[in-house]
């Protein structure tokens, strides 16, 4: 009867709290994947939980961000009444105009901005609405699969500081407290309107470009690439693809499968 009164209690407890609350308490313990918080009005046992992404955006070790007997703060991400817990993020509380803007925005909404810096591991964008980022140089980010469709070498080759762009947004990256945006997305697919008018079983001319294990890929236009796996390279078993092609060789292809989806052209030379 015991267990069952404390579940109950439990459950009565959290059916009041909703995603968006803020929930205040005092940490009982600390680790490296995250903290358990004892939420004020239930003292019996920790109900609160912090996770490693929903600390700080600024200091990303638990040890410098809280300690056992602290009193913390945070915005309700999730509530589980059947497991008996809340998720809690302390970084929503480090800057609430920041976090309400970006809670506010929709994947597919289109953002404009200003290319702020460019760095190895992507481009950082100053958006034209919403405030600054306490930490980095822009709110947007993108990182460089989402920079183009096209292969380019340095994300200097798409974009440079000072330029106005305009994106898509994705998600909110809460571990970071910025836009993930895409500039590609503003742009069509050369791959889906190259193959639009492809069908299997169509020969095609292209310049191998790149040799891997299982295959060779074969550029047949620009910026668009498919694969000749190794089985379809010849007509004779084939141990490594340079036993039989060379980048920058021209090879006449057969159209084996177009996969929009995943935007891969299979291709064959033997059938060829």
């Amino acid at each position: 009867m015991g267990d069952a009164s404390a579940g109950g209690d439990v459950r009565s407890f959290l059916a009041a709290i909703g995603v968006g609350d803020v929930c205040r308490g005092t940490v009982a313990a600390v680790s490296r994947s995250g903290m358990s918080v004892v939420l004020d009005g239930f003292t019996a046992r920790p109900l609160g939980t912090v996770g490693p992404l929903d600390g700080s955006w600024w200091c990303r070790r638990f040890a410098d961000v809280a300690v056992v007997g602290q009193r913390v703060a945070g915005e309700v991400m999730a509530v589980d009444v059947d497991e008996g817990g809340v998720r809690l993020s302390m970084a929503a509380m480090e800057n609430p105009e920041l976090w309400a803007f970006l809670k506010g925005l929709r994947p597919g909404e289109r953002l404009t901005g200003t290319v702020a810096a460019i760095e190895s591991f992507g481009v950082f964008v100053a958006l034209d609405e919403g405030p600054e980022h306490p930490v980095y140089p822009g709110v947007g980010f993108i990182t460089y699969p989402e920079l183009s469709w096209r292969h380019f070498e340095a994300a200097s080759d798409v974009v440079e500081v000072g330029q106005r762009v305009s994106c898509e947004f994705l998600q909110f990256d809460t571990w970071n407290g910025e836009a993930r945006l895409s500039l590609r997305a503003m742009q069509p697919d050369p791959f889906l309107a190259f193959v639009d008018g492809i069908v299997a079983g169509q020969k095609l001319s292209g310049r191998v470009t790149k040799l891997v294990p299982f295959g060779v890929f074969v550029e047949v236009a620009d910026g668009i690439e498919g694969l000749v796996h190794l089985s379809e390279l010849s007509s004779v078993p084939v141990a490594a693809p340079e036993d039989v092609v060379r980048v920058g060789d021209e090879l006449t292809v057969v159209v084996v499968d177009v996969d929009r989806q995943r935007r891969r052209l299979s291709l064959s030379r033997r059938q060829a």
